[in-house]
């Protein structure tokens, strides 16, 4: 079984919208933080977005700040992430995490190193 499994990547146009969604387990889903990064063509992978479980504030990176949305449904294991107004700069493979890690700060939550479960990730292509 899939731990976790990313879905709602596509092609879209400059501007537009995509919704990727992030269906786990509740084993997967009983840590501490979520989160989202990505990995463009000849790239690091980059930090993307994470929200703690117990809810609160969202972090996200200043790329993609104002433009996407963290969420998450419990009743239904999933983690959404709502982006819009889409560039070119955000094709990328992205990837959902969750961490078991627990820190005071939401900023630990911004490094890879930190979640030890991952999805197999979602195709984002943005054409300008």
């Amino acid at each position: 079984q899939v731990p976790l499994v990313e879905s709602g990547g596509g092609l879209v146009q400059a501007g537009g919208s995509l919704r990727l969604s992030c269906v786990g387990s509740r084993r997967t889903f009983s840590g501490v933080s979520t989160g989202w990064f990505r990995r463009a063509p000849g790239k690091e992978r980059e930090f993307v977005a994470a929200l703690r479980w117990s809810g609160g504030s969202a972090l996200y990176s200043d790329s993609v700040k104002g433009r996407f949305t963290v969420s998450i449904d419990n009743a239904k294991k999933t983690v959404y992430l709502q982006m819009n107004n889409l560039k070119p700069e955000d094709t990328a493979v992205y990837y959902c995490a969750t961490s078991d890690r627990y820190y005071s700060s939401n900023s630990f939550y911004a490094g890879a190193s930190e979640y030890n479960t991952w999805g197999q990730g979602t195709q984002v292509t943005v054409s300008s």
